[in-house]
């Protein structure tokens, strides 16, 4: 796919892609409930599909009635006589192991494609056999294809010492099927709509400590009250567009309908470090804050980032456009979970930027980019829709070619719409 310059842009966006963590989340946990959940604005890429089709598979009865997503959850789940695919989602099978694991006397198969069975599932799969669970796969039940036979798992007291939010909400969720109430501790705050989620269900999971990095889940005494409820538009989708108004000279853009939970716009806060005007304004609090961004175009400046990882991680990739556009030299640490998401993301952003002219160092757990002029080149998306969408963006600016561009389809199934309708112009 290629991509030609455009001087400026100023739009008002609404159709955003909705958020494909909450996507998943409302999905799985529906197989919690007893009667029917209603779900407006579900994501419809290929990620989220993949886990319809696999709760589905478990026994619910999932329909689409004009666009809002109907699901019913079985008295029980029973073993399915088929592979569960998760496509290209670490969030779905992490979650799913947590899950199924405790489904007891059931057995299960989880599989993905050539990228998500090449990615890390130790770090869910090992602590649930400490307490219990029985889990098998290549490398020791790292690698996918996952089986799981399902056990009544133990209680337990499991520091993290990476911020996860999905190995917290894949203990958490084996944790509400425990024997005994179970503690959940973390290095440092992770994304938190599973417990806000679960706990607005009927659950209950008790912060014990301020930072909210220490919890205590009492295992369900009957099944969760079933929910209706409309997914906000996901802000790492968003953020891309923020980032475009950012390095476009004389452009505007109003982001509307974006969850603003905090551990969710650290992204946004960072380029508010680097000079970008952007203003928030709330407009629905029903289970989450939800509302609208303001970006407004900037002279970027360098940044240093090294806190709040687990805040951005997704949006590291287009941050690294922004430092490419700044003046000075912008530094990423204590970024290493980069290296196993969708790709080898640090390799991937580290490669693709030297080949646009700009000089970049490479360290075991992030990089320094110093902004400088750029050049139009064919970039290596490697499979990953987040380095192929950020590319893209710089491409609005100095054009630019992307190899693989069919991945943007797993997490934003109308991201080329909305580039054309903010004025790009794009062909094969």
């Amino acid at each position: 796919m290629k991509i030609k310059p455009i001087k400026c842009f100023k739009a008002k966006l609404e159709d955003i892609t909705s958020d494909k963590s909450i996507s998943h989340r409302f999905a799985i946990f529906s197989l919690l409930t007893q009667g029917t959940c209603k779900i407006k604005n579900y994501l419809k890429a290929q990620d989220t599909l993949h886990t319809l089709e696999i709760i589905k598979a478990l026994g619910a009865e999932v329909y689409d009635d004009n666009g809002i997503i109907y699901i019913k959850s079985p008295l029980s789940i029973k073993s399915p006589n088929c592979i569960l695919d998760c496509g290209n989602s670490g969030t779905a099978m992490r979650l799913l192991i947590g899950f199924l694991s405790a489904i007891e006397d059931e057995f299960f198969v989880l599989s993905g494609d050539q990228y998500l069975n090449a990615r890390p599932m130790k770090r869910v799969s090992e602590p649930l056999v400490k307490i219990g669970a029985k889990i098998y796969g290549r490398a020791n039940a790292n690698l996918a294809p996952i089986c799981i036979q399902g056990a009544k798992l133990d209680g337990f007291d499991f520091f993290s010492n990476i911020a996860s939010a999905q190995v917290k909400t894949a203990l958490i969720l084996a944790a509400l099927n425990a024997k005994k109430e179970s503690y959940f501790n973390e290095v440092e705050l992770s994304r938190d709509h599973s417990e806000i989620i679960l706990n607005k269900m009927g659950a209950c999971i008790e912060y014990l400590n301020s930072e909210k990095t220490s919890i205590k889940i009492k295992p369900l005494k009957e099944k969760l009250k079933a929910f209706e409820v409309c997914v906000p538009n996901d802000p790492s989708s968003a953020f891309y567009f923020a980032l475009a108004s950012c390095i476009l000279p004389n452009s505007k853009v109003v982001l509307k309908n974006v969850l603003l939970n905090k551990t969710r716009i650290e992204a946004f806060k960072i380029l508010e470090k680097m000079g970008a005007k952007i203003t928030y304004s709330i407009t629905n609090e029903d289970f989450e804050s939800i509302g609208e961004i303001c970006v407004e175009s900037a002279d970027l400046k360098a940044v240093e980032i090294n806190e709040n990882i687990a805040w951005l991680i997704d949006e590291i990739p287009a941050l690294a456009i922004a430092f490419a556009c700044a003046k000075g030299k912008s530094i990423v640490r204590n970024a290493k979970e980069l290296r196993v998401k969708e790709s080898d993301r640090i390799k991937a952003v580290v490669l693709n930027l030297q080949k646009c002219g700009i000089k970049v160092k490479e360290f075991e757990d992030g990089f320094e980019v110093e902004g400088g002029e750029i050049k139009s080149t064919k970039i290596e998306s490697f499979g990953d829709h987040r380095i192929a969408m950020s590319f893209l963006i710089l491409g609005l600016k100095y054009g630019m070619e992307i190899d693989d561009s069919e991945c943007i389809k797993t997490s934003f199934p109308n991201f080329i719409n909305i580039l054309r309708q903010i004025g790009a112009k794009i062909g094969d």
